[in-house]
């Protein structure tokens, strides 16, 4: 029997079907070419807090309009076509509450479409 220590001290004593390389495990996040909720999500929370900064949010007697708020609204369009490529063909409680993200994500791009052309 291999101990722990053994494979540390004396790595020539490894069995075959051992392998010394450590496996580096990807999210999906990260692969572009999966579906991902996460992603979509976390690029719609981004897109809302961009808008939110970048209008002022903080002081609303300064609320103003801001030329770099077309970003936001790119990224708000890119996490509703993440979110929607999530969608199944076939109705299920799945489906219902990514519908209910595409809801939510067509929100905060209305709402960073009015902040980027509010005041113009």
């Amino acid at each position: 029997m291999f101990l722990a220590e053994q494979f540390i001290s004396s790595p020539e004593q490894i069995p075959p079907n051992y392998s010394r390389k450590v496996a580096l495990l990807r999210s999906s996040i990260f692969r572009l070419g999966q579906r991902s909720l996460v992603r979509g999500i976390l690029l719609a929370i981004g897109a809302l807090a961009a808008s939110l900064r970048l209008a002022g949010f903080p002081d609303f007697d300064a609320l103003h309009t801001s030329h770099w708020q077309i970003l936001a609204v790119l990224v708000a369009c890119w996490a509703m076509v993440e979110t929607a490529r999530c969608l199944g063909r076939h109705w299920s409680l799945y489906h219902a509450g990514v519908l209910i993200l595409l809801y939510a994500e067509l929100m905060i791009l209305a709402l960073a479409l009015f902040f980027w052309l509010y005041l113009l």
